[in-house]
């Protein structure tokens, strides 16, 4: 059976884990090392078990910790050529990758990881390079799209084709327009290579899901510009004006930016 955990999700850290019975994979380690361990140590699991690390995009929050871990732990770490380059000049990682622990991975293209088979796709956001995950694994298909600005046709692909999606919910709308950051920084989240907002995530759900969608998480919450009631409402509204019914048709739930979700056995 397939287990899935989130360590943190959103601006001040996010890491995710699947596992299957004998193998477990790191979705970014964003998060600090310490309270990964502890958090692992609660839920009785063991980190000697993550054989492999995949990387999204080279932005702190979502590699800040990856090379102490991969270095302390002995585990390569997949991500593009282009992500790697970044993680090199991020000076918010203290300790690189080193590079025989460095493994390339390309968009589109399928490749067997421990237990795991799984296909990068390209993400638009204004990072070095960024991806989402296709993983299948024990029969299931799961999906990760974090750090969208836009959904596109592959990115629709991808989700028509998951059992089980974590996709970006990241702000509303109006609380960026009307709240207090700069203007450049309203445009960046709004534009195309910024972030998802809450409805657009709602319309890519109800568009694109297929019947065999059993349960979706909404992730990388904007602590200023979002709440966790209201990118739920908004997501359950949006899917309901489609036909869906959230708890009947697709469970949904809103992962915690600095909490540790519970075990979900997929």
């Amino acid at each position: 059976m397939l287990k899935f955990i989130s360590f943190g999700s959103g601006s001040s850290g996010n890491c995710y884990m699947l596992a299957t019975p004998g193998d477990a994979l790191l979705i970014d380690i964003g998060v600090g090392i310490r309270g990964l361990k502890k958090a692992c140590r609660d839920y009785g699991v063991s980190l000697s078990q993550v054989h492999q690390v995949l990387v999204t995009h080279d932005h702190a929050d979502h590699i800040k910790s990856v090379g102490s871990f991969s270095t302390d732990f002995n585990v390569p770490v997949y991500a593009t050529q282009q992500v790697h380059d970044g993680i090199n000049r991020n000076y918010c990682v203290a300790q690189k990758v080193a590079s025989d622990k460095a493994c390339i991975i390309e968009k589109g293209v399928t490749a067997k990881i421990g237990d795991f088979m799984v296909t990068p796709f390209n993400v638009p956001h204004d990072s070095s390079d960024n991806v989402g995950y296709f993983i299948e694994a024990e029969g299931v298909h799961f999906c990760i799209i974090t750090d969208a600005g836009e959904v596109t046709d592959e990115m629709k692909s991808f989700i028509h084709r998951a059992d089980y999606l974590v996709i970006e919910a990241n702000h509303d709308v109006e609380m960026v327009k009307d709240g207090p950051y700069p203007q450049f920084l309203k445009q960046r989240i709004l534009s195309v290579t910024g972030h998802l907002n809450n409805h657009d995530c709602g319309v890519a759900i109800a568009e694109n899901m297929s019947e065999h969608l059993r349960y979706v998480w909404l992730c990388h919450l904007s602590e200023e510009n979002n709440h966790p009631e209201l990118a739920r409402k908004t997501v359950e509204s949006v899917l309901r004006s489609y036909g869906i019914i959230v708890g009947t048709d697709v469970q949904l739930e809103v992962l915690k930016r600095t909490t540790p979700s519970e075990v979900y056995e997929l």
